[in-house]
């Protein structure tokens, strides 16, 4: 019997917030969608983009709020509603400034870590027990603010190590999706 399971990328949308960091999220659920050939489209049950199939025998919803990254709760909540999810069924897929630049780390539960995405998951869905993949962008720099280190655009060298980066990461969403949180932490926690 095949499951349903809900992955959602936290960002902002726009051409203004494409390529920064805060925009991790979303760069990593679109290169999963494109990996398995599907596309995103205007939801007709949530505010934001959504793609959906068959991934690794689940009914898999892809999920990009468009409700800015401050009040991604909401989006999520509608999705989580619609598609009649436990929390367990859920991935949330997120930048983090207070891990490296690279690092993948994968939870079944947790607090916000001061990310507002995930403030605002936590407040929506009303518990901290659902799936997150935290994937480090570095810090900001001494006397730079944290907004405007988040929302600023990558490093050259950054820029060189993206790909490979996104492709763990999806990989990483991959292992959750086909081997549940356990296997996925194995395989990837630890690991940059």
């Amino acid at each position: 019997m095949s499951q349903a399971r809900l992955i959602v990328g936290l960002g902002n949308p726009g051409r203004d917030y494409e390529y920064t960091r805060h925009n991790l999220g979303f760069l990593v659920v679109e290169h999963l969608a494109q990996k398995n050939n599907l596309r995103f489209r205007k939801s007709s049950f949530t505010n934001g983009l959504t793609a959906e199939g068959k991934v690794a025998g689940n009914d898999l919803c892809c999920l990009l709020p468009s409700t800015y990254m401050n009040n991604s709760g909401a989006a999520v909540k509608q999705a989580v509603l619609n598609k009649n999810l436990d929390h367990a069924d859920i991935l949330i897929v997120c930048d983090d400034f207070h891990l490296d630049f690279g690092q993948v780390r994968i939870r079944s539960k947790g607090a916000d870590g001061g990310h507002n995405g995930l403030t605002s998951v936590i407040e929506h869905l009303g518990t901290q027990a659902f799936a997150r993949l935290r994937l480090g962008i570095g810090g900001p720099v001494k006397g730079q603010e944290s907004v405007e280190y988040v929302l600023g655009k990558w490093t050259a060298g950054e820029e060189k190590q993206l790909d490979e980066f996104i492709d763990r990461a999806t990989d990483c969403c991959g292992a959750w999706l086909q081997g549940g949180i356990h296997k996925a932490m194995d395989q990837f926690n630890g690991r940059s």
